[in-house]
């Protein structure tokens, strides 16, 4: 799917309404895309542009997380710009105090323009693809959200329909998409707020560009430092260790991550450890430090802070 920059956000005005008044439209979002925080810090989708067949799992930290396929794969983390898309409505609506339910409606022009992607036949091929990857894919953990905790397994959409209309020709035309997001992540938006916004430029990055500066953004740190190991583990890297840090090489040349700064520190083996046979990789550190903010860049972080603090306070 070919990327260009997102267009700029127009002034809100009142929903659309689809010809024959069939549902009103939540879009076109008129507010940056925001995410909540637990999903910028965990793996929980696939690092692939196409379908990943293989469960995925992450336990670390007393955070348990077990990602099912169904028969169409694993949520990508590509279909993860839809949930961040109706995130953002959601937060949108809930900032000029309409009443939110799990019920979103919006326009795939609006969804591509956002994020993107440009507005081609294949482009709509892959929508509807991804909704069926978020409908399909089984999520179990034990993070809590709104206070609750759930057993069993969900879905990131409980349902997710394309309404089409015929044309004279009897051509087929997209005129909205209907989603029901998940009770997980309406509570963790609608009650805990531990939301933050996303750079631009997300939507421009790889696969594991997105995943390091998510994991930097959720940190809320100005320097993190950690293991490659452990970073592995946290991104949602599936391959082997080596190929992890061959990529990360790559990323840090490029430093392409928006808002942070990679480098890899090679560290010398302890004092007095004998030497092995054998060829043995130095261990490495990863460390992350966001660049300096420009001016006005600090009003938006005091907006982070204060919508957890409200969200802790309610």
């Amino acid at each position: 799917m070919t990327r260009k920059p997102p267009a700029p956000r127009t002034p809100a005005k009142p929903p659309a309404r689809p010809q024959g008044d069939l549902f009103r439209l939540d879009s076109p979002l008129t507010a940056e895309i925001r995410g909540e925080r637990s999903l910028m810090a965990f793996p929980f989708f696939a690092l692939a542009k196409n379908a990943w067949m293989k469960p995925l799992t992450y336990q670390a930290n007393a955070v348990s997380i077990e990602v099912r396929p169904s028969a169409s794969g694993v949520a990508t983390i590509y279909d993860k710009e839809i949930v961040l898309y109706i995130a953002s409505l959601m937060l949108a609506k809930i900032e000029i105090g309409e009443t939110v339910t799990q019920d979103f409606v919006f326009t795939a022009h609006d969804l591509f323009t956002v994020t993107g992607a440009n507005h081609s036949a294949r482009s709509y091929g892959r929508l509807s693809e991804a909704l069926e990857r978020l409908q399909g894919t089984q999520i179990k953990t034990n993070i809590e959200a709104g206070g609750e905790g759930e057993e069993g397994f969900f879905s990131w959409l409980s349902e997710a329909k394309l309404h089409y209309s015929r044309t004279r020709g009897g051509e087929r035309r997209l005129k909205a998409v209907k989603v029901r997001l998940c009770d997980w992540l309406f509570r963790a938006i609608l009650l805990d707020r531990h939301v933050l916004d996303y750079a631009a430029a997300y939507f421009q990055l790889g696969p594991i560009e997105r995943r390091i500066y998510e994991v930097a953004r959720s940190s809320g740190e100005e320097r993190l430092e950690t293991d490659l190991a452990t970073f592995r583990l946290q991104i949602g890297y599936q391959n082997p260790l080596a190929n992890f840090r061959n990529a990360l090489k790559q990323i840090a040349a490029a430093d392409s991550i928006p808002d942070y700064r990679l480098e890899l520190i090679e560290q010398d083996a302890p004092e007095g450890e004998a030497p092995r046979r054998g060829r043995r990789a130095t261990p490495v550190q990863v460390v992350l430090t966001r660049r300096p903010r420009a001016l006005g860049s600090e009003e938006a972080g005091d907006s982070d802070a204060a919508e957890s603090a409200d969200a802790n306070a309610a």
